[in-house]
């Protein structure tokens, strides 16, 4: 290999691991939601910090970028984000940062792409994540789609609606009903329920203090949109404000929500010279792209994408974590791959039916759940975090379980290194 007509040694791929993973616990957009009156960018700072206390080995000064996504970038969640944040969050001037926009796969294309120069070389810590204020921030306040896209027919009308894309889903699957969708969302709803009532959702989440006027102060410690307890009854007489007689309603689709994730990702080196935990390797990932008005599709070739560049095929996977944006989107995901509605490796703690999805936020939530899953499933060894796209775009990425008996890479000796200095630095806190 040469660069600029001059020899050079090969670059080697490093590995690259997920240390770790938080998020604010996430609330209902709007006046009445947890967060009005809270900034997006306050958010995003209590999940840095949160990092940085979870893990005392790791000096702020090692981070070597902080990449922050937001699918509207104005406001409170504009002025280039992660840099902003890192500022905020007390992070040394010299920790550059830098925002992303994917739309909903925004967290999700922060971890990749820091990861990818993880991987060449270029960064040995960082920290990913997203937010999403959409209490102050409304899907698609401010955007200008240009006109040719109508007046040329490049896209579909209902590309630019996402619950029209849904609907138009269930157009190309028929035997996806309504039913189906609604029986999903029961079933997401109760294993969120099942997941609180195990504990297992709680070590992820980062309280969050808000203020309101005339209410004072309060510490949220817990999702905002869950139902527990609904009934397919309950959603059968929700009414389908995207068509009329349609099959897509509030109850079998995500809501509209506030909420920020972050993670830690590392060279496998960095992690083991500085005591760091691994939850999880990546192993691959790939985005891809669908006809817009149908873009709930989007996971699927993406999938098959990232299968074919780890040599894997579907059979290698026991755990998936897909995005709930609509049901109806997880089971032509299922359907195409030949899963049943109700498979025990798919969304084991429910999904953003149940729990919310901020848009670019949501990505890392799913490598957090997934990486826990792992922690108590050491049989598994491959498991995916996958989502749709607006516009029309799909993406996924494999990860592999370090506790795996055929993994070979680096993870137990520093977990158990990382958990000896961190009760040591407890204990002298607490001196």
């Amino acid at each position: 290999m040469s660069y600029h007509g001059s020899s050079a040694t090969p670059r080697t791929v490093r590995d690259v691991v997920f240390v770790d993973g938080v998020r604010t616990p996430f609330g209902r957009a709007g006046e009445k939601g947890i967060y009005a009156g809270t900034r997006a960018d306050d958010l995003m700072v209590k999940c840095i910090r949160e990092l940085l206390r979870r893990n005392p080995t790791l000096p702020a000064a090692r981070i070597d970028e902080v990449a922050v996504a937001a699918t509207t970038q104005t406001g409170d969640q504009g002025l280039t984000l992660g840099r902003t944040a890192a500022l905020l969050a007390g992070l040394p001037r010299t920790v550059p940062g830098f925002a992303i926009d994917r739309m909903c796969a925004g967290a999700m294309t922060a971890v990749t792409t820091t990861a990818s120069g993880i991987g060449f070389g270029a960064y040995d810590v960082v920290i990913a994540g997203g937010v999403e204020h959409m209490g102050n921030h409304p899907m698609g306040s401010g955007a200008d789609p240009n006109p040719r896209f109508m007046s040329e027919r490049l896209v579909d009308p209902a590309a630019l609606n996402m619950g029209n894309t849904a609907e138009n889903l269930h157009d190309r699957f028929p035997a996806i009903t309504k039913e189906r969708t609604d029986a999903y969302a029961v079933a997401s709803q109760d294993r969120l329920a099942a997941a609180y009532a195990r504990g297992q959702i709680q070590p992820d989440l980062v309280p969050v203090a808000t203020l309101k006027p005339g209410q004072g102060w309060t510490l949220n410690s817990v999702d905002e949109p869950p139902r527990p307890g609904t009934t397919l009854e309950d959603l059968a007489a929700l009414r389908t404000p995207f068509r009329a007689h349609g099959r897509v309603t509030a109850g079998n689709a995500a809501g509209l929500n506030d909420g920020a994730t972050a993670a830690v990702l590392a060279s496998s080196e960095a992690a083991a010279e500085l005591g760091l935990p691994v939850k999880m390797r990546l192993v691959s990932y790939a985005y891809a792209g669908v006809e817009p008005e149908v873009m709930g599709i989007g996971p699927v070739p993406a999938t098959e994408k990232a299968l074919k560049n780890a040599g894997l095929t579907i059979e290698d996977i026991g755990l998936f974590e897909i995005n709930e944006a609509f049901a109806v989107q997880v089971l032509s995901f299922l359907d195409h791959f030949g899963i049943s509605d109700d498979d025990p490796r798919v969304n084991r703690y429910g999904g953003a039916i149940a729990v919310g999805h901020p848009l670019a936020s949501s990505g890392v939530r799913l490598m957090n759940q997934l990486a826990r899953q792992f922690e108590e499933d050491p049989s598994v060894r491959y498991g995916i975090t996958t989502m749709c796209i607006g516009l029309g775009m799909g993406a996924t990425v494999i990860w592999e379980n370090p506790r795996h008996s055929k993994y070979t890479g680096y993870s137990a000796a520093a977990d158990d290194a990382h958990e000896a200095i961190t009760a040591a630095t407890t204990e002298g806190a607490a001196a």
